[in-house]
């Protein structure tokens, strides 16, 4: 049996900051920005990043699936906070499924995130595919206006597949439109024109011709075209050379989002089966070093799979950000007095993260094979005092459970890189409780009884060591489509 897509998801921060705001503060060094200044960008808060953003998008694509029943994860990006430790691994921790994947990072182009997917639509068991991208751009630069901050997830494997592959095919190619080495922070970019004329005109064309030559296919029969990219009307070019319908050209989501890098062929892919049916057929470009062209079909499957918030759920939860100011501050992008608060030693012992790495990174508490109460954290004693059994508790998760604000704290006094610090008591649906941080959070719109959900964050970085720490965080759930 062939592999095919399975199930999506997405995930896209809640922040947007306004491009005009980007333009306001910079056309006095930069004034051809003034084109670039329309609509808005997804943006990372602070404690957001590569990791994090794949871990929701993985949990939405998961979405009514049984998570263990997935046997490879595959994590695809050029921005992981790690150089030199298994992203893939954190984000299999986080959704309580390392100890039986196979997971690898795949990173070092801009095409990582097809190239893997054509490698898991090979075959094998099921394989969870995230691409994540939170990259940084210079100041006054146009890609700090055309880049977003975002995470997309598909699950490929054998079985009742919502897209199937009909065709494929690749070329690798040396042609360096940009690059960044390890001790640059910034990518390097190459003249516009040159990159069009010489890398998507000559790499893109031939790889689509020969994947429809592959499939049998006309370029008449593709339905939605997607081909991420920067440039101008770049994906119309393409689209034109290649004889492909006018109208099967996706909208890159420029507006809304900004490019996301690694991760936007998935996005754009996702935001398409939202809207696709039954027969049409899907045309998804990877370029970067070369170029991946993939042919999917949409199937019956599609209209079965279960409600997730996906590419059009999170783009209808956002807020507006227009201080440019905060958004270089928590991009680590200017230096700040953070204050003698903020000089607290934040060494991670990293035995007692391995020890107690089912609370912190799979966020798992307790229940009593007892008296069946539920607690978090897991302890050798039942709280319940009609029980007090000792060693009686087998794992139980909470990383999908809702909770209730008991209490809550808006606090100024304790440093924040975004004050006020918001947390405190969370119940859980079932029972369980812990103090907890609150994040995307509106400190005046907090009350008890408010219904929260857990998103995996960063809890702070070692700037000393450069060590990232992650846990589980409380924030709003979800009350309607549109969050403003």
């Amino acid at each position: 049996m062939t592999a095919g897509i399975l199930a999506y998801g997405a995930y896209i921060p809640r922040l947007r900051l306004q491009r005009q705001a980007i333009a306001t503060a910079n056309t006095w060094f930069n004034p051809a920005l003034k084109g670039l200044a329309k609509g808005e960008r997804a943006i990372c808060n602070w404690d957001e990043d590569t990791v994090t953003m794949a871990v929701e998008a993985a949990r939405d694509c998961l979405t009514g699936i049984d998570r263990k029943s997935v046997r490879g994860l595959q994590f695809a990006s050029t921005s992981f906070p790690f150089r030199d430790r298994l992203n893939a691994g954190i984000v299999a921790e986080a959704l309580d499924i390392a100890s039986h994947v196979a997971a690898l990072d795949v990173t070092a182009s801009q095409r990582a995130a097809t190239s893997a997917l054509l490698n898991a639509l090979i075959g094998g068991g099921p394989t969870l595919l995230i691409a994540s991208e939170k990259r940084r751009a210079k100041t006054a630069s146009p890609y700090e206006m055309t880049n977003g901050d975002g995470a997309a997830a598909v699950l490929v494997g054998e079985g009742p597949a919502i897209a199937r592959l009909v065709g494929s095919a690749s070329r690798t190619a040396d042609f360096v439109d940009h690059y960044r080495t390890d001790d640059q922070p910034f990518d390097y970019q190459w003249e516009e024109r040159w990159i069009r004329d010489e890398g998507y005109m000559k790499l893109v064309p031939p790889v689509i011709a020969e994947a429809l030559s592959r499939a049998g296919l006309q370029a008449s029969d593709i339905t939605h075209f997607i081909m991420p990219g920067t440039l101008p009307r770049i994906a119309g070019t393409i689209a034109k050379a290649a004889g492909l319908p006018e109208t099967s050209v996706r909208d890159n989501l420029q507006a809304q989002l900004g490019e996301t890098g690694v991760a936007h062929p998935l996005m754009l892919l996702g935001h398409t089966l939202e809207q696709a049916k039954t027969g049409d057929r899907i045309l998804v470009v990877g370029f970067g070093q070369g170029a991946d062209a993939i042919i999917l079909e949409a199937t019956a499957e599609l209209a079965k799979l279960p409600a997730r918030a996906g590419v059009k759920g999170h783009l209808a939860r956002r807020k507006e950000e227009t201080s440019y100011n905060r958004y270089l501050a928590i991009n680590d992008l200017v230096e700040i007095e953070r204050g003698m608060r903020s000089e607290v030693d934040k060494q991670t012992p990293l035995s007692s993260l391995w020890r107690n790495r089912a609370l912190l990174t799979s966020f798992l508490g307790g229940e009593c094979t007892k008296c069946g109460t539920i607690q978090i954290p897991k302890s050798n004693i039942c709280v319940n005092p009609n029980c007090n059994a000792m060693h009686s508790q087998v794992p139980h998760a909470f990383a999908d459970k809702a909770g209730r604000i008991n209490s809550f704290t808006a606090d100024r006094l304790t440093f924040s890189p975004s004050p006020p610090a918001c947390y405190g008591m969370v119940q859980f649906d079932g029972g369980g409780r812990m103090m907890l941080d609150f994040t995307d959070v509106d400190a005046e719109a907090l009350e008890v009884g408010q219904t929260m959900r857990m998103m995996f964050r960063i809890k702070d970085h070692d700037t000393q060591r450069g060590f990232t720490r992650y846990f589980w965080k409380a924030a709003p759930a979800p009350t309607s489509s549109k969050e403003s």
